[in-house]
């Protein structure tokens, strides 16, 4: 099978959405499925992947890291007849996103739809009032999954919130999957960590920006923190918001007890997951918490803010810790750092639940969904 995959975000940049491409894809490739990656162009990225056709794109001007694609190039106009592609895969309801859409539809190819984040959570980087922002973008990823011959959601949450939404297209929940190991032996120390011998290691791994609710993360920590001198918090990430999230830290009096490790690659992040005594998170605008899948599987319990991107992850007070609020999320990291059993037994939970979100059967659910609408004969947008 030839698969067209058009993204906004892509490698180098570091994000939830390049890691579910990139597990995908890789998967795809292992099965011997041919995969061609439309993507913007970062300033100074070398490519050294076969099959990614880079558009010209713009630095976004209120969220540095990312470039806005710009969704025209005559190369890939010319190009794309020739590839042979079976289906169109979209992973937003906007610029490339919606560029693959009108390749779909000039070349008679299903469309499937990836809802892959709650987009009016992110109407605070567009110049426009919030609640017109919010109103647009939910109208527009409505529209656009309507469009679709399949929608993807990550979660069943989300399925039915875009049910009640109005999207009336087929949607079929498929997650990102990850990979599911049995030996993990190499981890850090606190010492390469630069904290002291006996650190407990609060985690948090995801970029640093506003709709991931670090302020909550860090409002939690410092109570923790109070009580548990031997507490650290390591933010394993980057983004705009660090300045203000270290000047919080600073006026909190958590000065080197917060650490900022920096973005990492997802390769380089298991050693991290296993120094860690818990993963904390604290986001409400996901609509899968991969980072959540991922630690689970090297056995590290999770406490989270309850929403639909980790309520089919977490089984409350059997793997991990579903939490209504602050208080209740200061209230289980407590219980969990006093109790070292339930925290083991989290934690053999935690490696038997993700087993269901193995990389290779999601892949091959969605291998399936592709195969079942070419066979159908899908080949035309919605009017």
């Amino acid at each position: 099978m030839r698969i067209g995959i058009f993204t906004c975000n892509y490698k180098p940049l570091l994000n939830g959405l390049s890691s579910s491409i990139e597990i995908f894809s890789r998967e795809f490739r292992r099965r011997g499925h041919q995969v061609f990656i439309f993507a913007p162009r970062y300033p100074g990225h070398r490519e050294q992947e076969e099959g990614v056709f880079r558009f010209p794109s713009l630095r976004a001007p209120t969220h540095h890291q990312y470039t806005l694609p710009i969704p025209f190039s005559f190369r890939v106009a010319a190009l794309l007849p020739s590839l042979g592609l079976d289906v169109i895969h979209a992973q937003h309801p906007f610029l490339l996103g919606a560029y693959g859409g009108k390749v779909a539809r000039r070349l008679s190819l299903p469309l499937v739809f990836t809802h892959h984040t709650l987009y009016e959570e992110y109407s605070h980087y567009l110049p426009v009032a919030p609640p017109l922002a919010r109103w647009w973008v939910i109208r527009m990823s409505v529209s656009f999954a309507n469009q679709a011959d399949l929608v993807i959601a990550p979660t069943h949450g989300l399925k039915d919130l875009l049910r009640a939404r109005g999207v009336r297209t087929r949607i079929e929940v498929v997650p990102t999957g990850v990979e599911v190991e049995e030996e993990r032996t190499a981890f850090l120390t606190p010492a390469e960590l630069g904290l002291p011998s006996g650190a407990r290691i609060l985690l948090s791994v995801g970029r640093l920006a506003r709709e991931k609710n670090l302020v909550v993360l860090l409002q939690a920590f410092g109570r923790i923190a109070a009580e548990f001198p031997t507490c650290y918090l390591v933010l394993v990430g980057d983004g705009d918001e660090r300045g203000h999230l270290e000047e919080m830290a600073s006026r909190m009096g958590l000065r080197g007890r917060v650490i900022f490790a920096g973005a990492k690659p997802r390769e380089e992040l298991g050693p991290y997951y296993r120094a860690a005594d818990l993963l904390l998170f604290t986001s409400l605008s996901e609509a899968q918490g991969l980072v959540v899948a991922e630690s689970m599987s090297h056995g590290l319990p999770v406490v989270a803010l309850r929403s639909f991107a980790v309520e089919d992850l977490i089984e409350d007070g059997v793997n991990g810790y579903l939490a209504a609020d602050l208080d209740g999320l200061v209230t289980q990291v407590r219980e969990l750092l006093l109790d070292p059993e339930k925290r083991r037994r989290f934690s053999q939970e935690a490696k038997l639940k993700v087993r269901e979100f193995a990389a290779p059967a999601l892949a091959e659910r969605l291998l399936d969904l592709y195969r079942e609408l070419v066979e159908a004969g899908r080949g035309r947008w919605k009017s």
